[in-house]
């Protein structure tokens, strides 16, 4: 888990994520799946490796 992304991207089999700080976060083997601005809610499926 990671808190108030207020970026995301997906990078190959990657996604990477950054808050608002400016820390990054890289799920690997991971797509986006869902993004829910009203609920603040991002969601990332793991994919086959």
């Amino acid at each position: 888990m990671f808190k108030d992304v207020v970026y995301a991207k997906e990078e190959g089999k990657n996604v990477v994520v950054k808050n608002v700080l400016g820390e990054t976060k890289e799920f690997k083997n991971c797509v986006i799946t869902e993004v829910d601005v009203n609920a603040t809610k991002l969601v990332l499926t793991a994919t086959k490796a």
